[in-house]
């Protein structure tokens, strides 16, 4: 478990997206850690159960629910699971994103269609789902995990920051509309950060990185789950439609 920001999340529901590994599962991590009880969304069954096992084996509250976030039906069984369970959904963090990188003239309508459906498709079937019972509820945090390449281009995700970049667009119109029932909705913009994803990279491809980023390294998984924490918190209850960039400079 890691090092996180405390704030006061005592009896809420939240729904983790994508909580399988890396931001995700430490996201799941830091909401359990400040007393949520935190319904953990993903499709490999083996990883979402270790998510799940190490929060309740650290004294929070968790459970497991294999859902595809781009397939409409499992959205909707998992939501209902959820609220028959819990009874409410307070926060929703829509963090399931997968990437097919690939330069345009080569990319194929598989590689676009599978990264549009789960980053940004996918958040749109989870926020329909839930925002139904924050608007009866009068209360919600929906927080959106986009990214720096959905803020800038990068060379060979034209689909991944297509999708990023739609996320963006997405949160500030959702965040209009459920304005008026204390419902806030905003995106966390992660830059490079130490995950499996970037653990694949070549040693000269993590130095460029690195040196593209004015504070000279990678974030930590943390780091995003600690501005997930923030906007999710009511401290941050007049800061709706907003993407709080988490990059160490990248995009300054």
């Amino acid at each position: 478990m890691g090092d996180f920001l405390q704030v006061n999340l005592k009896d809420q529901v939240a729904v983790v997206t994508g909580a399988t590994r890396g931001i995700g599962q430490s996201i799941a991590e830091g909401l359990a850690a400040n007393g949520a009880k935190v319904a953990c969304l993903g499709t490999n069954a083996e990883r979402l159960q270790q998510t799940v096992t190490g929060i309740n084996q650290n004294g929070g509250e968790a459970v497991a629910y294999l859902c595809n976030v781009a397939v409409t039906e499992e959205v909707n069984k998992a939501v209902k699971e959820i609220l028959e369970r819990f009874g409410k959904v307070d926060i929703l963090v829509n963090n399931a994103g997968i990437t097919r990188d690939m330069l345009v003239r080569r990319l194929s309508d598989e590689q676009w269609d599978d990264v549009i459906a789960i980053n940004l498709r996918g958040p749109f079937l989870m926020t329909r789902a839930c925002c139904e019972a924050m608007r009866k509820a009068k209360y919600g945090r929906i927080i959106n995990i986009t990214s720096v390449s959905g803020l800038q281009g990068n060379a060979g995700q034209s689909n991944y920051s297509a999708s990023k970049a739609g996320l963006v667009g997405f949160t500030r119109t959702v965040a209009l509309e459920l304005a008026n029932r204390n419902i806030t909705v905003n995106a966390v913009a992660p830059g490079f950060i130490d995950t499996d994803m970037t653990a694949v990279l070549s040693d000269i491809v993590k130095q460029v990185a690195k040196d593209q980023t004015p504070v000279g390294r990678f974030g930590q998984v943390e780091d995003v789950a600690n501005a997930v924490l923030f906007l999710a918190s009511d401290k941050a209850s007049f800061i709706t439609g907003q993407v709080l960039p988490v990059d160490g400079g990248l995009t300054v």
